[in-house]
């Protein structure tokens, strides 16, 4: 549910200020009565990270966790760690206030992102570090404590499969918030959600097959195994799948994990890759019929000659709950994975095995991308805004709750004369940042994650309030949001 869109100029700081993390919504265990922040809040940066410590950026994703990045190379988590059965569990124990995380390595942390129950970061030698629910994780042991008789460990995985399945809010909680500004569980969008998914087998059964009665659900960080000399820039971590893109050869996109809808662009519905495979994305020359289906898709003429994707690599990458997108240096946007509601943009609600040219962007040159469960959004190097996908909740900010399957330009007033210029997108809402340093939020808000001060779902970008710091880059989770800001000392 998010992308690299956190670029080091973004959130690089002026030396005469301080750095800030605030976040509004929702973690379980992690907040005073279990209940929501309505608006931005500010994060105290762990005593245990070092003196002289200060935060660099916020990361995307986490269902019920959080993540960010200090200065000295930490990875910052927070979340529940009590044992309901909900995803979070499964992506490590995160405790109640921010700490370092644990990982088997001294070296620097410098990217990081979070999907449904696993996590993946990236340090400074290049290195991709894996951890959380085990059919994410191409390697490392299997860990946790098998009960007698395995009943514990069923009811969790039974409990987990129905949120995988599903896709709805975490209603376990809900019920124990002593906070009036919390709502009941309402059933918004499940009826209608449930009569639209694809006929797939269930998570549940997913798991059974690959779990042996002495084997949890968790594996530990473990080094991702590339090949010789590849060296990763970033990662993005959908609902069960991961990608990394690649500095040492010049934007190699990488994918491991679930790719039943074709997420991992490998031109199959191919259920798990147990380890990383090259995306083939960009291809250095045109081609039409009869080649491979395991090639990205180019845009088409009017004759029905395909041409070659505009790029030569690949520069930013995004994962959604089940679908995948890419940028190339050309501004070109690729999609990939599951399109039920639109959310690859390909005006059908069509599934893309392979990844594939947006067309009616072609002429527009993308520079950021973001996806969230069933909805994606993008921004050009003009800093407009465009979105397509699923829009239950007003999370295409289109003023409208219908679903696009094409790219729709955002014109609401209040970003009319907005230049965006970062994008994040949360598990039903959306955020971006302006070049000035604004703050705008909408979509699916029943635990706060947008920042109003309130509970009500917004189908247009409504402003956060900042107060005396700039906002400098954002990061959306399932159920909550993070920016990272400056503060002038």
């Amino acid at each position: 549910m998010n992308g690299d869109e956190g670029s080091d100029e973004a959130v690089k700081m002026e030396e005469s200020s301080e750095t800030l993390v605030f976040m509004w919504g929702y973690l379980p265990g992690a907040l005073p009565q279990r209940s929501p922040l309505l608006s931005p809040v500010a994060v105290r940066l762990p005593d245990s990270s070092g003196t002289g410590d200060s935060w660099k950026d916020v990361s995307g994703g986490g269902c019920g966790f959080a993540l960010a990045i200090s200065e000295s190379g930490k990875l910052i988590t927070w979340g529940s760690t009590d044992d309901m059965g909900q995803s979070y569990v499964t992506s490590g124990k995160h405790g109640e206030i921010p700490e370092p995380f644990p990982l088997p390595t001294e070296a620097s942390i410098v990217k990081a992102a979070a999907g449904w129950a696993h996590c993946v970061s990236v340090t400074e030698k290049g290195e991709v570090y894996t951890w959380g629910w085990k059919e994410c994780v191409p390697s490392g042991k299997v860990i946790g404590d098998q009960p007698a008789g395995g009943s514990q460990e069923k009811d969790l995985l039974e409990r987990q499969s129905s949120l995988m399945t599903e896709q709805v809010s975490p209603r376990s909680q809900v019920s124990r918030s002593t906070s009036g500004a919390l709502p009941g569980f309402d059933g918004k969008g499940g009826g209608i959600e449930s009569t639209k998914r694809r006929r797939i087998s269930s998570a549940k059964q997913t798991l059974e097959s690959s779990t042996s009665g002495d084997e949890t659900l968790s594996a530990l960080p473990c080094l991702v195994t590339l090949s010789p000399g590849v060296r990763i820039l970033t990662v993005a971590a959908g609902g069960r799948h991961s990608l990394a893109l690649s500095v040492s050869d010049i934007g190699q996109v990488w994918g491991w994990g679930y790719g039943g809808e074709g997420q991992l662009g490998l031109g199959s519905r191919i259920r798990m890759v147990s380890s990383p495979h090259p995306i083939p994305c960009v291809q250095p020359s045109a081609y039409g019929k009869g080649t491979s289906s395991v090639v990205p898709r180019g845009s088409m003429s009017s004759d029905g000659q395909v041409y070659k994707v505009p790029g030569t690599y690949v520069t930013s990458i995004a994962c959604g709950g089940r679908h995948s997108a890419a940028i190339t240096d050309a501004g070109a946007l690729l999609t990939f994975g599951w399109g039920l509601y639109g959310q690859c943009g390909q005006g059908s609600t069509d599934d893309e095995l392979s990844p594939t040219c947006v067309s009616s962007l072609l002429g527009i040159r993308i520079q950021g991308v973001s996806a969230g469960l069933w909805h994606t959004i993008c921004i050009s190097t003009e800093g407009d805004v465009y979105a397509f996908g699923g829009n239950q909740f007003g999370q295409l900010g289109t003023g409208a709750d219908t679903a696009e399957t094409l790219p729709r330009l955002l014109d609401a007033p209040s970003i009319e004369n907005e230049h965006a210029k970062l994008v994040s997108c949360g598990a039903r809402h959306s955020a971006i940042i302006t070049d000035d340093g604004k703050v705008f939020c909408w979509g699916w808000n029943k635990y706060g994650q947008l920042g109003l001060g309130d509970v009500i779902d917004r189908n247009i970008p409504s402003q956060v309030p900042f107060d005396g710091c700039i906002p400098k880059n954002v990061a959306c989770g399932w159920w909550h949001t993070l920016a990272l800001a400056e503060s002038p000392t």
